[in-house]
């Protein structure tokens, strides 16, 4: 399942490797969309686990089946 997690803070290139598999695109307006495949819910726990020991403000969780990302 294709999942895009939006979060307040700025992440760059650098935190690629914390977030993989997701990719970071970093928003002018000052947020940061975290996107890309997830197996299953644990690896989704695993994702939201890290942004919650860093202190970052999740805002936005939204899932589509990855079928239907072009």
């Amino acid at each position: 399942m294709l999942y895009q997690i939006k979060i307040r803070q700025t992440l760059d290139a650098t935190w690629d490797e914390w977030f993989a598999p997701l990719e970071i695109f970093p928003q002018q307006d000052g947020t940061t969309l975290l996107r890309g495949d997830l197996p299953d819910q644990t690896a989704l726990h695993s994702v939201l686990n890290k942004i919650r020991n860093l202190n970052l403000e999740l805002l936005a969780v939204t899932t589509t089946d990855s079928d239907d990302h072009t």
